[in-house]
Parts: C-alpha cells; structure tokens; sequence
C-alpha cells in the first residue's frame, strides 16, 4: 500500500472519530483531497486508494492534471478551491464540477454564462472571509445574503454553501471560533430562504474544529500527500 493509501485511511479515521465527539454520522462529512502543486501520479494513487474529490487551487497546473487523468474523469470530482480572476472562469466553468471560492458576482456570473450547456449546473460556494484578515479573499459575512440571492437566481449555478479559510489557530478552542460563525452564517442564510447544504471548511490542521462546528467537506492536502514545495 502506497504512503497516499495509509494517509487516507489515517484521514478518514480522524473524521470518523470527529464525527463521534460531534454526535454526527461519519459519512455526513465528505473528504476533499487538496492535490494543489502534487503530480498526477499523486492523484491517481489517491484515487486507487477509493478518493474520488479533488482541490485545486491553480488554473493552468489544474488542467494539465484533468487532462493527464482524462482516463478516470467520469469517476472523479474536481472542486476549484483558489482564488479566481475574472480572465480564468472560461476554462473552470469548463471543467470543474465545483468552485468553492465565489465572493464576487462578476466572477458567479461569468462562469454561468460559460458554463457549456451540455454539463450539469456547476456547484458553487461563496467564500466567506470570516476572520476579517485584508490578505484573504472572501465576502464580507454582513454582504453575504445579498451575494448569495444574486447567485441563487443565475440559471446555469447551483448554490450549495458556504466555505472559508480562516486565520490558523492553534488550539481547537480557538480553531472553533471562526467555523462556529461561518456556521452561524450559514444558518442564518438558510433561516432567510436560502436552500443551501454545504458548509467547506477545515483543513489538515483543524479538520476535528471544523467538523465539531458542522463542516460538511473537509479539505485536505497536506496530511494526505504530504508537505508542499510551492513552485507558484
């Protein structure tokens, strides 16, 4: 068995014992494996191990992948997570089944408008920047209703979520707090009429945190493929 196989069964014990703690079943939270700067070789051995979803963060380095993995996609998902300019949403509206990283509507719009009418209605989840951190991308929680209506109405989305990346922390308590308001969020926005089902947050450091707030995908790279060499 690969290193790849062992960390996802380690993984996957992790959300099960999460799970427990948070009196939530185990298969409520599904498993995102961040492949972000990994090759495909990496990727394929996930998906032998049975991982079916997959992050990337990257436009160009992420369609390579598709490409090269062209031979598994009608059993994969691939979940764009990074930030998206206006000029990249033609090939991620193209390929990807989700994008966890919408925070504006120009960006929501484009990618309706490109997505090709011959694929389902592509998953989307509104990035929220719930630490208030000016380095993170994300709408501000007090706009997200808003937003959220905005894209609910655009015809070829489908609004699932919410998702953050907040400021590391490093105790759980402290871990908790920003996935206790996304959840908060969430809930409001469902309490207003919004029909959503996901909430992506949590990641290899605070995966039990998020799980403990709600989290419905959890996105994992760097317990699964291990430490990254960042090339961009």
């Amino acid at each position: 068995m690969s290193h790849i196989a062992d960390n996802l069964l380690a993984v996957h014990a992790r959300i099960e014992h999460a799970a427990r703690n948070a009196n939530r079943a185990p298969d409520s939270i599904s498993l995102l494996a961040v492949s972000k700067t990994f090759p495909a070789a990496d990727i394929r051995a996930a998906f032998a191990a049975g991982q079916r979803a997959f992050g990337e963060n990257y436009v160009q380095e992420s369609l390579a992948k598709i490409e090269a993995l062209g031979d598994l996609r009608a059993d994969m998902e691939w979940h764009f997570i990074g930030p998206l300019q206006s000029n990249k949403t033609r090939p991620v509206a193209e390929h990807f089944d989700w994008v966890h990283s919408v925070d504006r509507l120009k960006i929501a719009e484009r990618l309706s408008e490109q997505r090709p009418d011959a694929l389902p209605p592509l998953n989307v989840c509104l990035q929220v920047n719930v630490s208030g951190e000016s380095s993170k991308s994300g709408v501000a929680p007090e706009e997200a209703l808003a937003l959220a209506r905005a894209i609910a109405a655009l015809p070829k989305l489908r609004l699932r979520g919410l998702m953050s990346i907040p400021e590391p922390a490093s105790d759980q308590q402290a871990q908790r707090e920003p996935h206790r308001r996304l959840r908060q969020l969430y809930e409001t926005l469902r309490a207003q009429g919004i029909e959503l089902d996901t909430l992506s947050m949590g990641m290899s450091g605070d995966l039990e945190a998020a799980v403990l707030e709600g989290a419905t995908i959890v996105r994992i790279g760097t317990a699964i493929f291990g430490q990254r060499g960042y090339t961009h």
